[in-house]
């Protein structure tokens, strides 16, 4: 059996490491007992485990999660990649791991793999997903295949680019769904696209601007908009209606928000498809503005994108964003 390159595995807690069940679940399983956990390390071969090491970096549901986390789990990542790991696993709550997953890939300037995965089902729950979840994840990462595609996200099989992944359940095993990169079968890595890299955004200094995510709705009007603007938000993503609409008092107050200085990006509410200004009162109008269209990401990765690049050069804001929502 060949021997596979080694592998790190970053812990952060989240439902995979979690125990409780049937009562309220809470983490507290290691990254070693997590890798031990349901006879992970026994179905593994013995050359993929053997070269596994461990960072215990939280123990935390992702739901609590914030800027501070990310530029920690990107020092544990980076730290990994430079003592010679040939590829990282994240173990991460699913709440906000797409938002995780896509910020280090904005970050990250290295083709080795960085998989993110995580559990639907407690550790300790019956029919737990975390143990196929972290094998999945193990052999994606340490897979010459994969090098070059970005940071992904593994769950159920299948492993996602970072850009676009979503969590589209809150209880199914198969619990993400965007661009699927690979297929895991029998152990087998196989390619199904090849996800469009981007230049890497650069480490900010410190906390990014605040940038405040407002929904639009049925009979919304621009009050929530212009309190985040009066909060000090150095950015706005708008989750327009649709293929990115909202109301006229929501228009006017983007229109206000961008005439104070503050960066209005549009995306969509709706699940899947791309934001566009095809209705003159609506997203054209949202353009004429100041406003600038997110593409077809959520409104959750648009506030990561924003917020990395408010943190960025002032001189650099237009062309970082250019570059990523092309």
């Amino acid at each position: 059996m060949p021997v596979q390159p080694p592998v790190h595995l970053v812990a952060t807690g989240g439902t995979i490491a979690s125990t409780g069940f049937p009562g309220p679940l809470a983490p507290a399983r290691d990254g070693r007992a997590l890798l031990a956990d349901a006879g992970v390390v026994d179905d593994l071969p013995a050359d993929v485990t053997a070269g596994v090491t461990v960072t215990d970096l939280a123990t935390a549901g992702s739901f609590a999660m914030g800027w501070d986390d990310l530029r920690r789990l990107h020092a544990a990542v980076t730290a990994a990649l430079e003592a010679g790991a040939e590829g990282v696993v994240v173990t991460h709550g699913t709440d906000t791991m797409e938002e995780s997953a896509y910020g280090l890939d904005l970050l990250l300037d290295d083709r080795r793999p960085v998989v993110l995965t995580g559990a639907q089902r407690a550790a300790d729950e019956p029919g737990a997903d975390g143990p196929a979840n972290l094998r999945t994840a193990l052999t994606v990462a340490a897979s010459p295949e994969v090098r070059g595609d970005g940071v992904l996200l593994c769950f159920d099989g299948e492993a996602f680019a970072a850009r676009g992944v979503a969590k589209r359940h809150t209880l199914a095993a198969g619990a993400f769904g965007g661009p699927v990169v690979h297929r895991v079968l029998d152990g087998s890595v196989r390619r199904v696209a090849r996800p469009l890299r981007r230049p890497a955004l650069p480490l900010p200094a410190g906390e990014p601007p605040r940038v405040d995510v407002v929904a639009a709705h049925h009979g919304a009007d621009g009050t929530l908009l212009r309190a985040a603007v009066a909060a000090g938000a150095g950015g706005v993503v708008l989750a327009a209606v649709g293929i990115g609409n909202a109301s006229p008092d929501v228009i006017e107050a983007v229109g206000e928000a961008v005439d104070a200085g503050v960066t209005v990006l549009v995306a969509s509410r709706v699940p899947e498809g791309p934001v566009s200004a095809r209705y003159a009162s609506g997203g054209a109008a949202l353009l004429e503005r100041g406003a600038r269209l997110a593409g077809d990401l959520s409104p959750w990765q648009a506030r990561i994108l924003l917020g990395l690049v408010l943190a960025a050069d002032p001189a650099d804001h237009r062309a970082l964003l250019d570059e990523h929502l092309s």
